[in-house]
């Protein structure tokens, strides 16, 4: 799957990606690196955390029209990814903001994400079932999803030095 998503055939087709599972498995990882691979493919990217996307439309809202405006910008790049949904919720007026960037990327352009939470979760993170089964609808429609899943990288060496000097010990 991961060889053919390099292909960033994914992206003529405005289909999109999702990376779900715990912290430290890789998932940023893999979006900057097909992130990476799209821009060598030539498609421009942008790469942002939620949260960054969430301050981005903020502030193009708080402008007279400067909201249509961001959406119709970001429509140039063919790729957004999203990094990070799930780690802080959103209020009722983010998750509006939110809602309506996935909307009109909706066979328009691709967006990867990459969330520690499964999508039976996102209702937290948007506060409203309603709208994260209407966000999940439109993101899953045309798009790979992968679970990943094991341990964080980041503890890996501390938990194998522990478990080494344990055994080591008996």
């Amino acid at each position: 799957m991961l060889a053919h998503l390099a292909t960033t055939s994914f992206i003529p087709t405005a289909d999109n990606v999702i990376l779900l599972g715990p912290p430290g498995v890789g998932k940023t990882h893999l979006a900057t690196g097909l992130g990476i691979k799209a821009c060598q493919s030539g498609y421009p990217v942008l790469f942002d955390t939620a949260a960054g996307w969430v301050t981005r439309l903020s502030e193009a809202h708080q402008h007279h029209g400067g909201f249509d405006k961001e959406l119709k910008r970001l429509r140039r790049y063919k790729l957004l990814i999203i990094d990070e949904l799930g780690y802080i919720p959103f209020d009722a007026d983010a998750a509006n903001l939110f809602f309506q960037l996935v909307a009109s990327r909706y066979e328009q352009g691709s967006l990867m994400i990459t969330s520690n939470l499964a999508f039976s979760r996102w209702g937290e993170i948007f506060t409203d079932d309603v709208v994260a089964a209407a966000m999940i609808d439109r993101l899953v429609h045309h798009a790979e999803v992968i679970s990943l899943d094991g341990d964080s990288y980041r503890t890996r060496t501390r938990r194998e030095l522990i478990e080494s000097t344990t055994t080591n010990q008996d």
